[in-house]
Order: structure tokens, then C-alpha cells, then sequence
């Protein structure tokens, strides 16, 4: 290489970002996903053993799957092919796979595909990937932050490995900005940065598992800092990063994940954790309503008759909510999930129903007993309909020992919690009474 284009290169090395600067070179610089690149794990063993066949890299922004799939380049002594799946077609795909069939047929040379956002490929342009992948002209590594089994075709993720990322904790963004604060090479470390642990331990904390928001907030608060000041302190940090951005896909696993975890607080009684699903949600904009929604179906489903008031409530949350809008309704949305989640549960209707509805599709249909049927029209008396009913209210007790189903079957079994307790007792006694009266 020339001066000039040395030159050339170093410009072009300075103008990138600090977090693509830092990127890793090794496998050792690598931080965070141990949990398949450990030594011992998976990815770690594939690698190894130089088995890497075509693999899928899931999960959130920053935590390392473009990274990674440079590295994995390198150490399989591939040529390393680039795409970012929201600017090409079927004809640049088609371009590069030829590419790779010249490579392995001229000298052996295999090469590793890397697509970027490899869900927004449509099924065609996924569908071209498929017979070069499975003979292995390609290892294709896919990076996605979309639930691959809900966003990519079935046959492509049969013959792939899906490697989900994990948020990096809060000691591993630590030991990423130490890094580049004394990397003299790449990072600041010419900069002559002193940053406290505080802005540090900000930065960290408030990058949710993002490497690299965490790293270039670092390198807008080193390099924006006034009247020669080398100390980074907590100040400048929170100066340096825009307000937290919350992660959340309205229409894919963060929506469902959080409203699973919601419903999952609010029937297992935890109002703090039932709190925070639902602010997260609400912080995220999701739609009021729908929160509204799953807190009326929790109520019932969850709680039911171990407190009635819980529906009541709920109803009336869903239909403020509709009324007055957020931000107000954040309030009345917190008093209902807190009030499903305090209150004693019982799923003991909700078994009764799918239980009946089971019958009903698999066995056979019974007939309304002939006591039960209308008698109200003309010839219901000449076919026996109503012979025999006993009208409950002309009981001193306001129930009779009557057949309603025609067969001894019990669907409805209340728990002994809350009010449901008192309903438990009240069946008991009738369900015993039955057969004593003459």
C-alpha cells in the first residue's frame, strides 16, 4: 500500500464511529454470549472444530451480531461477503453467489455470506439463498432482531443454527468503554480521558444492554467537553446520550413478551413486577386500549369469582381509558393491575367452560331434559315438556334437589380463596342435599 493510500485508509478509519472503530479482532476481545461462545459451548465447538455451517445470529441492536460475524469470517479463513437485506435484490444475492461458486471451484476458497436485518428479505429472495446454502457454496451467517421462526421461511431456518443474543450486562458495557477509553490505536486513549465510575456506571446502565449506544455517547461526552477539561464526570455523561429510546417491537416479540410477562405478574400476584410490564409498555407507546383489554381477560381468567369486584373493575379501567386517554389513564390502568394482581385468584371458571366446551366437541351431545324444555307454546304439554319442573323459588331455601344436565358430570369446582371459598361451601351443602328429599 502506497503513502497515500495509507493515508486515505486512516482517514477513513478515523471518520467511523467510535463503536465500529472498537469492534473486536479476536474471539478473546469478544464480549458478552457466553452462553454459546464459551469455551465448551456451541458456537465455541463449531468454530473449533471448523463445522460452521449456515447459522442465524437473533437479538437486540448492539450486542455484537455484526461483530461476531466478522470474526467468524476470519477464523474460518473465509472471503467475507457483506449485504444489508433493506438495499438489495434478487439480482445482487444472485451476484454474490456466483461469486462463491467461482471461489470454491477455481481454488477451494469458501465464503461466508453476511446479511444484515435478514428478515425484511422477502420469501423469494430467501427462497434464491436455499440451494447454495444446503450444498454449502455459502455458510450464510443472518443477523435479525425479529423472532427468526416468525420472520424467516421454514426451510431456511431448518438448515440453519439460531444463535439468540442476549443484552450485554451492565459489567461487560463496563469493560467495553475502560477499553476504549485507554485504546490508544482505536479508541480515546490519546485523548487523555479521565472518566469517573459514576458517568460510567450511567452510561451503562442506561444503554439497556446496547454496546453501542454505550460507546459512542462515551466518545460525544470525551470529545465534546469545554475549557480543556479531561474529566468525563457524571454531568457530561447524561449531556451526552439522548433520552432512553425503549426498545420495543410493536408488532413482533417485545409486544408479545411483555404483555406475556404483564398477564404472567398479575396472576402470580406480584403488583411491583405487574407494574413495571406495564409501564414499559405504556413508556413504549403501546395502545392503552389493548392493556386495557388484557387486564379485563385477567381479571376473569385469573381471579373470577375469588373476587367478582376484579372484573367490575377492570371493565371500568377499559372504559375510562377509552374516555380520557393517556397520559391521564397510566393512573387508571395502574389501579386496576395492581388491584387483579393483589386480589386472591381462582381459574376455577375458566377450567369449567373449556372443560364443558371440550364435551361438547368430543362426546356426545345430551339432550335437554325433559322437565327443562319450553312449555310455553302451543303442544308443549301433549309432548311432556316442563312435566315435572320444580320451581326453585317456591323453596324455603331458594333451591331443590333437581336434575339440570341429565347426567352426573361437575365442570364448576371453586377454590377455598376469597369469595369463591364462600361459593365452595354453598355447593358443598347443595351437592350433599342431593337425593335427601323424597
Amino acid at each position: 500500500m502506497s503513502l497515500f493510500e495509507q493515508q486515505e485508509a486512516n482517514h477513513l478509519e478515523q471518520a467511523k464511529p467510535l463503536a465500529a472503530r472498537m469492534r473486536p479482532r479476536t474471539l478473546g476481545e469478544f464480549v458478552g454470549q457466553q452462553h454459546f461462545l464459551g469455551e465448551g459451548k456451541l458456537l465455541r465447538r463449531m468454530l473449533e472444530a471448523d463445522r460452521l455451517a449456515s447459522v442465524v445470529f437473533y437479538g437486540p441492536p448492539g450486542t455484537g451480531k455484526t461483530s461476531l460475524a466478522e470474526l467468524v469470517a476470519n477464523h474460518t479463513k473465509s472471503v467475507f461477503e457483506q449485504l444489508n437485506a433493506a438495499s438489495v435484490g434478487v439480482k445482487e444475492i444472485r451476484a454474490v453467489l456466483d461469486r462463491a461458486k467461482d471461489r470454491l471451484a477455481a481454488g477451494g476458497e469458501r465464503t461466508l455470506l453476511f446479511i444484515d436485518e435478514l428478515h425484511r428479505f422477502s420469501r423469494n429472495q430467501q427462497d434464491v439463498l436455499l440451494p447454495d446454502v444446503e450444498s454449502g457454496v455459502v455458510r450464510l451467517i443472518g443477523a435479525t432482531t425479529a423472532n427468526p421462526f416468525f420472520s424467516l421461511v421454514a426451510p431456511l431456518v431448518s438448515r440453519s443454527q439460531v444463535f439468540e443474543f442476549q443484552m450485554l450486562e451492565r459489567d461487560e458495557i463496563l469493560a467495553l468503554l475502560r477499553r476504549a477509553l485507554t485504546d490508544t490505536e482505536r479508541g480515546l486513549g490519546d485523548h487523555k480521558v479521565d472518566a469517573t465510575d459514576e458517568a460510567l456506571e450511567f452510561l451503562a446502565d442506561i444503554s439497556d444492554g446496547d454496546g453501542r449506544r454505550a460507546l459512542n455517547a462515551l466518545e460525544i461526552g470525551a470529545l465534546s467537553m469545554k475549557d480543556g477539561s479531561r474529566v468525563l464526570d457524571l454531568e457530561v455523561a447524561q449531556e451526552s446520550i439522548q433520552k432512553k429510546a425503549v426498545r420495543y417491537d410493536a408488532t413482533g416479540d417485545d409486544h408479545y413478551d411483555a404483555a406475556s410477562a404483564l398477564i404472567k405478574s398479575m396472576r402470580g400476584s406480584d403488583p411491583d413486577a405487574s407494574i413495571y410490564w406495564l409501564a414499559r409498555m405504556l413508556e413504549a407507546g403501546e395502545d392503552p386500549r389493548f392493556l386495557a383489554r388484557r387486564i379485563v381477560i385477567a381479571a376473569s381468567e385469573d381471579v373470577g369469582n375469588a373476587d367478582p369486584r376484579a372484573l367490575e373493575m377492570a371493565v371500568a379501567a377499559f372504559q375510562a381509558t377509552e374516555l380520557v386517554g393517556m397520559p391521564e389513564c397510566r393512573i387508571i390502568l395502574a389501579q386496576a393491575v395492581t388491584y387483579v394482581a393483589t386480589a386472591p385468584k381462582s381459574n376455577a371458571s375458566y377450567v369449567a367452560i373449556d372443560a364443558a366446551i371440550d364435551d361438547i366437541r368430543n362426546q356426545r351431545i345430551l339432550p335437554v331434559p325433559k322437565h327443562l324444555r319450553d312449555s310455553h307454546y302451543p303442544g308443549a304439554k301433549r309432548l311432556g315438556h316442563g312435566e315435572g319442573y320444580r320451581y326453585a323459588h317456591n323453596s324455603e331455601e331458594g333451591w331443590v334437589d333437581q336434575d339440570y344436565l341429565g347426567v352426573e358430570k361437575t365442570y364448576y369446582e371453586p377454590v377455598d380463596r376469597g369469595y369463591e371459598a364462600e361459593l365452595r361451601r354453598r355447593l358443598e351443602e347443595w351437592r350433599s342435599g342431593r337425593g335427601d328429599e323424597g
